[in-house]
């Protein structure tokens, strides 16, 4: 390698989601064929980091005799942890220096990126992707992963409205989200659902319900369909929400606790039954739109590592790709839905409940 080739490292952190192969696609051949930069991959993320795990990457390793499968296949093909990188922080940014890094593009989430960036801080030079099925990292207007995790959540709530129409039954579909509801109001749009109930917006029992006796009216039948987002608050009086396990917080159960209070304020006129669709919500071919994004961040990543802006993550605004500064977007924290936003008007005007009104 000549001394003024620069030699750049990839990584996916955080929870894997679709797209972040045709990211690191991407990223490889405007490296190599734009740059004439040398690619690593790090494997597992900062754990490949810290015990010098990475292997080179080029154009014709990820080509298979014509074949270009980096653009449709999901997960990552350099592995991916989401598990605390504090224990081992001396060896991460030991094994930035023993790999020869020039810089390092880190495709992560909020939580991830925010951790990379306090690190970075000791000398690397660092560019973030934002990827997330919760489509909650700060400054941009989407993340690799949210539009085909919606097109997933939308097809499964597709197929409980024809089991749920044939048996006059309530079908309520968890979604993933964490915090954010994002992926619940986004999908519970394009499904058509009668309620979407998401934890920036409180939400009554007695609103829900009156909600699906609408439905049930206008229909002549019980059936009504329900997207939650898992960090939505739980019905009154359950115990559901984050739990601890393995050190790592994991949501989930509001759904099953909202079936049975549904069935319960009912009197038991109404059956419900509550579908957790979990990690089949990040797996699976990216969508088109997912593929096109992924491969604009990755291009973009790298000429900013050419141009020698750093400590930023690329963003789309609109329909542009823009910088912003990551420091910007830690501070900022996860971005959640604004009850008084575009997309949350859009729901309600066409009939869904999304708890009460915003003042």
């Amino acid at each position: 390698m000549s001394s003024d080739t620069k030699r750049i490292g990839v990584m996916t952190s955080g929870g894997d989601c679709p797209g972040l192969n045709a990211a690191i696609r991407a990223i490889t051949r405007r490296a190599v064929h734009g740059h004439g930069f040398e690619v690593l991959g790090i494997e597992d993320a900062v754990a490949g980091l810290a015990h010098r795990q990475a292997r080179p990457l080029s154009p014709e390793l990820l080509d298979i005799d014509g074949y270009d499968p980096m653009l449709s296949t999901g997960g990552t093909i350099l592995g991916s942890i989401n598990k605390a990188i504090d224990a081992v922080a001396s060896e991460i940014e030991d094994g930035y220096q023993a790999l020869g890094l020039d810089a390092l593009i880190a495709i992560g989430g909020d939580g991830s990126l925010a951790i990379l960036a306090e690190h970075a801080r000791s000398g690397w030079n660092l560019v973030g992707i934002p990827k997330t099925i919760d489509n909650d990292v700060a400054l941009t207007d989407q993340s690799i992963g949210f539009d085909t995790a919606v097109r997933t959540v939308s097809r499964a709530a597709a197929q409980l409205r024809t089991t749920g129409v044939s048996h006059d039954r309530v079908m309520i579909l968890e979604t993933m989200g964490r915090g954010a509801g994002h992926l619940a109001l986004a999908a519970g749009i394009a499904s058509g659902a009668d309620a979407v109930l998401i934890p920036e917006i409180p939400w009554s029992m007695e609103g829900l319900m009156a909600a699906i006796e609408a439905t049930r009216s206008r229909r002549s039948q019980a059936f009504a369909l329900v997207v939650v987002a898992e960090g939505a608050d739980p019905p009154a009086g359950t115990a559901v929400g984050v739990s601890e396990r393995s050190e790592r917080r994991h949501h989930g159960g509001v759904g099953e606790a909202l079936a049975i209070a549904v069935e319960e304020a009912s009197g038991g006129a109404i059956e419900a039954r509550a579908t957790v669709l979990g990690h089949i919500q990040r797996g699976g071919e990216p969508s088109p739109m997912d593929t096109i994004l992924a491969t604009e961040f990755g291009i973009h990543a790298v000429d900013l590592v050419a141009e020698g802006t750093f400590d930023s993550m690329v963003a789309l605004h609109g329909t542009r790709i823009r910088p912003v500064p990551l420091a910007d977007v830690v501070s900022a924290g996860s971005a959640r839905v604004d009850p008084h936003e575009e997309r949350a008007h859009t729901a309600r005007s066409v009939g869904i409940y999304l708890g009460e009104d915003p003042q």
